[in-house]
């Protein structure tokens, strides 16, 4: 497996560990009873488990990207240690941005966004020349 797939499956077992914990503080926060049901009526997260869901989507938005990078430079033989070191770059962005999402901690949070981004953008760009 190339270096940018292992970082492509490790960004979605983070998602999914980012997802359990959204989750579980939705149902301290909410009870089961609101989460296991039907949620007709609106809840009112707290600022907690709102940053928590902002994270968790944010995510998913940039994974897509990372998705097509990772595999664009896969199925293109482009793979080289500049593509490599985006998709550790990209990784270790996206393990350290959770945190400073939910923690609140600004400007460092779009910082670390800006460098996921970016290795993403490096690697879409390799992959072409």
């Amino acid at each position: 497996m190339t270096t940018e797939l292992t970082a492509l499956t490790l960004a979605a077992i983070l998602q999914m560990c980012q997802f359990g914990a959204y989750a579980w503080t939705a149902n301290k926060e909410l009870g089961k009873s609101y989460t296991m049901g039907n949620r007709d009526e609106e809840a009112r997260p707290s600022q907690l488990l709102g940053r928590h869901k902002r994270a968790l989507n944010n995510h998913f938005e940039g994974l897509i990207f990372f998705t097509i990078a990772a595999l664009v430079v896969h199925l293109s033989f482009a793979s080289n240690p500049v593509t490599q070191a985006c998709a550790g770059l990209y990784l270790g962005a996206r393990i350290l941005y959770v945190p400073a999402y939910v923690l609140g901690l600004t400007p460092a949070r779009s910082i670390i966004w800006g460098v996921g981004f970016l290795a993403t953008l490096i690697m879409l760009i390799a992959a072409l020349l």
